[in-house]
């Protein structure tokens, strides 16, 4: 089984995400990974690249039902509800925001004339060929035991130093994963302090990336028990994940300058 992670932009006009997954023995290993993806041809082209035409779970952390023109969907209410208190609220998606083309839509068109079927119901352990919906904010709640969601997104009042803290505290809570593990150093070890701008924001969305694919291994890996949906595939949805684990902190300092692989 291959889990690829996809960070969607809501639009081409900037850069999109991904990183893939091999699973060997209980632990997900990097296998490739991007910042610098486009246009959708960009995308089923990495997908491709990551997976053949073997097994593989598809996650992606963009809206990819959206039948409502106005408003928001269901599942977003949802989780937006479940998650309020730890600020890990779902973004309203309707069509009118996306211009009437709902870019998720369409990727999920194309992969499924790749073999991917769209479904947020996957069986445990079980070779499959899919593409889900997931969110990283609670995700990171319930597998990190988290009281508030990182603050490592660039807004108003929000200075470098937290932004990086914060990026640093994501690098260890991945580590600490277990049931399945994660083997990512090249990504993890990425010397965050100094970064700014447009490489900050590519860093985030990688390691964003690279979270989705683990949060498809684990719905993968622990079955329908370890995780839950919030809405489903006619008004639309969202995977998250059940079960916590457990943090270590990890002293280790990060080494290498923000690369890329693909």
């Amino acid at each position: 089984m291959r889990f690829v992670g996809v960070d969607l932009a809501w639009s081409p006009c900037n850069p999109s995400a991904a990183a893939a997954l091999g699973l060997k023995g209980e632990v997900g290993e990097l296998t490739t990974w991007t910042d610098q993806l486009r246009d959708d041809d960009e995308i089923v082209a990495f997908v491709r690249k990551a997976t053949g035409e073997g097994p593989a779970l598809i996650a992606i952390d963009a809206p990819l039902v959206v039948p409502n023109e106005e408003g928001t969907r269901p599942c977003d209410r949802e989780v937006s509800k479940a998650f309020r208190s730890q600020e890990a609220g779902a973004y309203p998606a309707n069509r009118r925001k996306f211009g009437g083309r709902v870019r998720g839509e369409n990727l999920v068109r194309r992969l499924e004339r790749m073999g991917f079927e769209h479904s947020p119901y996957i069986p445990a352990r079980t070779p499959v060929r899919q593409v889900i919906e997931v969110y990283p904010h609670p995700a990171a709640v319930r597998l990190f035991g988290l009281d508030r969601t990182l603050k490592y997104k660039a807004r108003p009042g929000r200075s470098y130093s937290l932004r990086w803290a914060e990026l640093r505290r994501y690098q260890r809570c991945l580590r600490s994963l277990k049931d399945p593990g994660l083997s990512v150093e090249e990504i993890l070890e990425v010397y965050v302090e100094g970064l700014r701008g447009g490489a900050l924001k590519r860093y985030e969305d990688l390691i964003d990336a690279l979270f989705c694919a683990y949060i498809g291994l684990y719905c993968w890996y622990w079955g329908p028990e370890g995780y839950q949906v919030f809405g489903d595939l006619d008004e639309g949805y969202i995977a998250v994940p059940r079960k916590g684990g457990n943090l270590w902190e990890d002293s280790r300092p990060s080494r290498s300058p923000f690369l890329q692989r693909w």
